[in-house]
């Protein structure tokens, strides 16, 4: 397999992650801040920020960074007890 396809592949992971929590969310399946919500978001925008430095896109890398950087935020702020 070429690294194009692989590439391509690991973006399409990494969407794919991102949309299954977005999914998730609005169909009312997941709450927003559960840990598989947020590591869903936080795996699959490291994927795609990752991808965005080859060739650098500097708005994706923008995005997908501050994207990964609040969705592991949300992972380790501390809960309330009505969480």
């Amino acid at each position: 397999m070429d690294m194009a396809t692989i590439r391509q592949l690991e973006g399409f992971l990494g969407a794919l992650l991102i949309l299954i929590a977005y999914a998730g969310h609005q169909m009312g399946w997941m709450n927003p801040r559960s840990a598989t919500y947020n590591v869903l978001n936080a795996v699959g925008s490291a994927i795609l920020g990752y991808i965005a430095f080859h060739p650098f896109q500097i708005g994706f890398v923008i995005l997908e960074s501050v994207w990964t950087l609040i969705s592991i935020y949300a992972l380790l702020r501390p809960r309330r007890i009505a969480d």
